[in-house]
């Protein structure tokens, strides 16, 4: 009795607020009612779901705002699909992961990254992952990527046990491409990309890492995987050439740019002398190939821009990064070969 008591309540501010739009008196009762029990399901298998998106499910084109319980944490996501989806097609997905401190709000903020106009030229579906935070709302976040960074290394949160379980339930939703299915992220996104690559190369494809090095404490990967790195010759915190730079000793003694790429080589069984690919004003970009499975590794170094983006927009303003590659456009060519 009380339970259908509170289905008429529910009922009511359901039909009074679609009155307040303008909305209930162009359909008949039979309508509304139908319409009622489909808002209904869809909350309830939302709430089942450990989502926080208000009552709506992943049913097509737009941006979804979403959770996932990992690990006894409630983990955030967002997930852009584009207009171009559709459900009989199995489409490509790109996991986009933010830097150390950030937040999935700037990854998906297309003034800094360009993922979202990416998303809808290319045809991928756009996902943004938020690191653990110890904060409400996610913010100030890192990812565990090894010996960095911030409080998900120092929690020892399982940060590769939520992508795995986060891309499990996207292929529930809906359909992926299995064998397109990308990883790329900024700094400390970045070397989380790493991670992945080294402990679940069965779920990527290719991964590609801006301004972070891998500085994972093992690596054993169970097959070859394309690696991507673009870095700025003078970034000035995680330097080119290996350390923590300004005042970021606290953090980790970051890997090098040239002893990750030879590490990736080495792992991925590629051809030791590269091939320039790219050689532009204040740009360049080397391919190491063929290597075992088909896969490449390639990278990509700018003359200036600092620890940012190519192309982009810096979240925390500074000196502008370099405009003479877009690591968005190269990370999507890079993807497409693959």
């Amino acid at each position: 009795m009380r339970f259908v008591l509170a289905v008429r309540v529910v009922t009511g501010c359901l039909l009074a607020a679609l009155a307040g739009q303008g909305l209930a008196q162009e359909e008949s009762p039979t309508t509304r009612l139908q319409s009622l029990r489909d808002k209904i399901a869809q909350r309830v298998q939302a709430r089942a779901q450990g989502r926080t998106a208000p009552g709506l499910a992943i049913s097509g084109p737009g941006d979804y705002s979403l959770s996932v319980d990992h690990g006894g944490r409630q983990r955030l996501y967002r997930v852009h699909v584009p207009s171009s989806y559709a459900a009989r097609q199995p489409m490509a997905l790109v996991l986009s992961l933010h830097g150390g401190g950030g937040h999935m709000d700037y990854q998906a903020n297309d003034a800094y990254y360009g993922q979202i106009s990416k998303s809808e030229q290319a045809g991928f579906i756009a996902v943004f992952p938020n690191g653990h935070s110890r904060l409400p709302g996610g913010k100030l976040a890192t990812w565990n990527a090894g010996n960095c960074c911030g409080s998900a290394r120092d929690d020892g949160v399982d940060d590769v046990g939520f992508i795995r379980a986060l891309l499990e339930r996207l292929h529930t939703q809906l359909n992926i491409d299995r064998k397109r299915v990308f990883a790329n992220g900024m700094s400390n996104g970045g070397m989380m990309a790493y991670r992945l690559a080294c402990e679940a190369p069965d779920l990527f494809m290719a991964i590609a890492s801006v301004a972070g090095t891998d500085n994972t404490s093992a690596c054993t990967p169970s097959r070859p995987i394309s690696v991507l790195h673009i870095h700025a010759r003078d970034d000035d915190m995680v330097l080119f050439n290996g350390g923590a730079g300004r005042g970021r000793a606290a953090v980790t003694d970051f890997v090098s740019v040239p002893a990750t790429v030879s590490k990736w080589v080495g792992l991925n069984g590629c051809h030791a002398t590269p091939k320039r690919v790219l050689e532009a004003s204040g740009a360049t970009c080397d391919l190491y190939a063929p290597c075992r499975g088909g896969v490449e590794v390639q990278l990509c170094v700018t003359d200036t821009g600092g620890h940012s983006w190519p192309g982009g927009s810096k979240v925390r303003g500074g000196a502008p990064g370099s405009t003479a590659l877009s690591a968005t456009d190269v990370i999507a060519e890079f993807y497409a070969n693959h």
